[in-house]
């Protein structure tokens, strides 16, 4: 019978006993039938059922009722029966009963559980436990194969799967680690508890575009009476599957327990191996069914167990425990260790018998002065000169803990195959720098935890911890990095070392990972051996590792204040914008970001989070492009001066930007601003034709002076603007998704409207000065214009002596790909062409090109000048961007790379429907969010942009609705950038927030 077949059979069974809806369809189970409608879930228990089970489930339901909002009622048959047995159709009996339906999508089917569903659930799991306090039933005391107490014979199983990637990660689980667990767990006390609190049996729904909530706790099948503890780890083994952030979600869950049931120090040391062991138990259970009627339904975590245990199940175990303690609100374990440090570190002996007070200290934070460059690919040979420059080679330079630097840019500090993904930056250490072979002495009485080599690239090379026992109930360790190779050959575990005795030497280039020799040193509350030991830690978990490492600064002898990292923090850096900024500044994202750094196509903040720019247009060829910096360096070297004297920077630049662009543009303008040019420009245009009626395009925007305000739409008619003066005239963006134009006569279906302006204004006895337009509209939507639009606009401004303003501050210098100029894409050449701030690649540079003509028509004898336009550095600066296009092939690669993002984002708008409309050429690209009748959709616009931003991928909106995606990154943009980015914006897509407008 197939399954169609099985469900019409069962809802007909079902309705001679209850009222079964219209809305029928078939739920998953392990071995059980469950159905439902738009009311009820109905479960068809397995032939061979115990009655007994089915008898706990429903008396635990009854126990419940009204006790928790989140659990389902029992609803009796239309007799009042609780359970009612009926024949399947091969004449076996089988136990039904029905339950509410509650609303809501199982967690597993749902995206993305933030913190605040982590700690709803933890606080749920509480509520449950209160509830089913003083539950009890026979039946609660059987056997089951998902008893974590029982997990030793899942291990015996385990070791059928010898060549099973995960064999050896299953081992370390099922050792030690897991007996101690499970020996603890005996001495809890038990209750009636859930115990299997997965991701398949609990309900969650998001409305409104807002974050998921849950909605309810499903299917007891599995319930046992067992420690409280337990339930909390299964639920966490679950949570920590699927997403970016897996030990936040994980302490959220427990401070969500925590706030309405405490958990004690035995408690908190149990969930991390008890979810361990809950994952692994997964693993084992799902390849023992390999293959039989239930495989699917056992098979569907497996993929993220399997990803999650290779990836995270080696995490040292007291880091876990430390962010496990705060968020249970228990005092840091190895208390007494960190006080003896404080009361008696200045006993120790010098770990290079000399002083370390007076030493320099490097700078390395993310935009410190002595950071390298290259951010992605740090230069260590800069960073060796950098030394030298602080303090002759055999004095010693100190690096600081708790510092976020980006010199470690090896594919092991990244979390993902991308930079913008989670990355490893923060120092947890302090180095000296030294000469190699400079000996290391013991800071105390210790005796050798580990000794070994760790010769990856990058890596530690000779690496040694010590064990310090100072005193009873104390006991810390500190690691030395960076040492030759024959120091932790010569030593051997166990062995003694007395304070002050010699025990090692710092490695050479060769041997301690490539990297200018120094000892890292490092101070530890954990036994785990130091090859376990990170160095570097994630920026948002630095709390916890903080815990496990603390500041070693007073056993080297020296300060902390100078030697701690102490980046600036954004809430004070907002509190000072709000204080000392106007309201009118805005910032970007619901959760501002303070960026403190850039390279190509990415950006960084102060902890060295990376994120993807797919935004800013203004580093026109990257972001900090090492070119344009020298450029401007070399430049400021000799002189940054004005247009006032002949200056050769000065005439290269201009002859090489009008050699970009076809006759007879040659007269060039160099101003600071687009905003500046384009009121250049008007002025150009009045004292060229007499007339200052302008044409402009609706939702148009050309600066922030007066009278760019006054004829950009976009301005003048949004919040607090005061309308078009009687001399600016507005006609419709050439939208072909917004307006119904005839597919083959588009443009000069357009077109029209300016002539009928100009034919209202001859009537008049006015003629227009200008026309001026962005060749392709960004403000108003990122509006790729029909190709002929600008040919007819041009005809009829000129047949009535007016003249063509493009402003091509967001399309020019090859940003289209396959056309330089925007203007090239409608064929036609403008009168006067505005550049700004991409030229400069952010250095303050813009430009207004015309004609002899036109120029000449400006001088009337009052001087122009602008007294940073032309100034020597922006020349500098504006010279090497042409030049940099050219050499790297910027707009070859502007056209490549837009047409992969263009055929990913039609194929996303295909299964996502809120993508209403993809245009664009090059890296100019807008994406419309609108639904079937096009009504623009900004909410769904705002949450795209900043759920992208919450993965590190940074977009903008625009858009007269502002329901626009706007990306234009700058032209450094790889395709690898493109496929992130595509990743990315495909699974905020299919987020839950998001389904109801599919």
């Amino acid at each position: 019978m197939c399954m169609t077949d099985e469900a019409l059979f069962w809802r007909d069974a079902l309705s001679a006993h209850w009222p079964i809806g219209d809305a029928w369809q078939t739920l998953a189970g392990e071995f059980d039938l469950n159905f439902r409608d738009e009311h009820r879930v109905y479960k068809v228990m397995r032939a061979d059922c115990d009655d007994a089970l089915v008898g706990l489930q429903v008396d635990l339901l009854a126990h419940l009722a009204g006790s928790h909002a989140l659990i389902p009622k029992l609803v009796p048959t239309q007799t009042g029966a609780s359970i009612q047995r009926i024949n399947d159709a091969d004449g076996k009996a089988r136990l039904c009963w029905s339950i509410s339906a509650l609303h809501g999508e199982l967690l597993v089917h749902s995206s993305p559980v933030d913190i605040g569903l982590s700690r709803e659930i933890g606080a749920a799991i509480a509520r449950l436990h209160r509830a089913l306090d003083g539950f009890a039933h026979p039946m609660l005391q059987r056997k089951i194969k998902w008893d974590l107490r029982e997990v030793l014979s899942v291990r015996d199983a385990s070791r059928r799967y010898a060549t099973h990637p995960l064999r050896d990660t299953l081992d370390k689980i099922f050792s030690q680690q897991t007996k101690d667990a499970l020996s603890a767990l005996s001495s809890l006390s038990s209750q009636a508890i859930h115990n299997d609190l997965n991701d398949h049996n609990l309900l969650c729904r998001a409305d409104a575009l807002g974050p998921l909530q849950l909605t309810g706790i499903i299917d007891f099948g599995d319930a046992i009476e067992a420690p409280r503890i337990v339930d909390l780890a299964i639920a966490a083994a679950y949570l920590v599957l699927n997403t970016q952030r897996p030990f936040e979600q994980l302490f959220a869950l427990v401070a969500g327990y925590t706030s309405v049931i405490p958990l004690d120090d035995t408690e908190v040391g149990l969930v991390w191996p008890l979810l361990l062991t809950r994952l692994a138990q997964s693993a084992v259970n799902a390849w023992d069914s390999a293959g039989d009627a239930n495989d699917d339904y056992l098979q569907v975590s497996q993929a993220p167990i399997t990803d999650f245990l290779a990836t995270h199940g080696d995490t040292m175990p007291a880091f876990v425990e430390a962010g496990l303690r705060r968020s249970a609100g228990r005092p840091p374990a190895h208390q007494a260790a960190r006080e003896w440090v404080a009361a008696n570190a200045h006993t120790a002996f010098p770990i290079f018998n000399r002083s370390l007070a007076e030493a320099p200290v490097l700078d390395l934070w993310v935009a410190g002065d002595d950071t390298t460059d290259n951010p992605v690919t740090p230069d260590l040979d800069q960073l060796t000169k950098r030394l030298l420059d602080l303090a002759p080679e055999d004095q010693p330079v100190l690096g600081k803990y708790r510092e976020a630097r980006l010199v470690y840019g090896a594919p092991f500090y990244l979390s993902g195959d991308h930079g913008a993904t989670d990355r490893r930056t923060i120092h947890i250490a302090i180095d000296v720098f030294l000469p190699a072979g400079t000996t290391v002495y013991a800071p105390l009485d210790a005796v050798v935890h580990s000794a070994e080599v760790c010769d990856a690239e990058f890596d530690y090379g000779g690496l040694v911890v010590l064990k310090h026992t100072p005193a009873e109930d104390v006991t810390f360790y500190t690691l030395y990095g960076h040492l030759t190779h024959a120091s932790a050959a010569t030593l051997s575990e166990g062995q003694a070392i007395k304070r002050g005795e010699p025990f090692a030497q710092l490695g050479p280039w060769a041997q301690n990972g490539g990297w200018p020799p120094h000892v890292h040193f490092q101070l530890g509350m954990t036994d785990a051996p130091g090859s376990a030991w990170p160095g570097v830690v994630d920026p948002d978990l630095l709390d916890d590792w903080q815990t496990v490492f603390p500041d070693p600064a007073a056993l080297l002898g020296v300060a902390d204040s100078e030697t701690t990292g102490a980046e600036p923090e954004p809430g004070a850096t907002h509190d000072s914008r709000v204080q000392h900024s106007p309201p009118s500044l805005r910032l970007s994202y619901e959760q501002p970001l303070q960026i403190v750094r850039g390279w190509k196509s990415l950006l960084f903040d102060e902890r060295g989070r990376t994120y993807l720019d797919a935004y800013n247009n203004v580093p026109h060829v990257g972001h900090s492009h090492p070119r344009v910096r020298a450029a401007v360096e070399r430049q400021l070297r000799f002189i940054n001066t004005n247009t006032r004297y002949l200056q050769p920077i000065h005439a290269a630049y201009t002859e090489a930007l009008c050699a970009r662009l076809p006759a007879p543009l040659s007269v060039c303008f160099l101003l600071s601003s687009g905003s500046e040019a384009n009121e250049l420009a008007l002025r150009l245009a009045r004292a060229h034709t007499g007339s200052n009626e302008t044409i402009a395009l609706k939702a148009g925007y050309h600066g922030h002076t007066v009278t760019t305000i006054e004829i950009s739409d976009y301005k003048f008619s949004g919040p607090g603007g005061e309308g078009a003066p009687d001399w600016v005239h507005i006609v419709n963006n050439p939208d072909t998704y917004r307006f119904d134009a005839p597919d083959d006569n588009a443009g000069a279906f357009f077109a029209e409207e300016v002539a009928s302006v100009i034919a209202t204004l001859a009537q008049d006895s006015r003629h227009p000065g200008c026309f001026i337009a962005e060749t392709f509209p960004s403000v108003g939507g990122q509006v790729v214009p029909p190709r002929d639009y600008l040919h007819h606009v041009y005809r009829h401004v000129r047949a009535a002596g007016g003249i063509c303003i493009a402003d091509e501050v967001q399309t020019g210098l090859g940003r289209l790909g396959e056309y330089f100029w925007g203007f090239e894409h409608q064929n036609v050449t403008p009168d006067i062409v505005v550049l700004g701030k991409p030229i400069g690649n952010g250095y303050p540079l813009a430009a207004v090109i015309t004609t002899p003509e036109i120029a000449a028509s400006f001088d009337t004898g009052m001087e122009f000048f602008a007294t940073f336009g032309g100034a020597s550095a922006a020349c500098a600066a504006g010279l090497e961007v042409l030049s940099i296009i050219d050499d790297e092939q910027l707009a070859e690669r502007a056209a490549n790379v837009g047409h992969q993002l263009l055929h990913g984002l039609r194929s996303l708008a295909s299964a996502h429907p809120v993508l209403a409309d993809v245009r664009g050429e090059g890296l100019f690209i807008g994406v419309e969010c609108a639904d079937a009748d096009k009504r623009p959709l900004p909410e769904v616009t705002r949450y795209i942009v900043n759920r992208l931003r919450d993965r590190r991928v940074l977009i903008g909106s625009d858009g007269p609705h502002h329901n626009v995606l706007k990306i234009r990154p700058p032209l450094a943009f790889t395709a690898e950038d493109a496929a992130h980015f595509l990743y990315s914006l495909s699974t905020v897509l299919s987020e839950s927030a998001l389904q109801t407008y599919r």
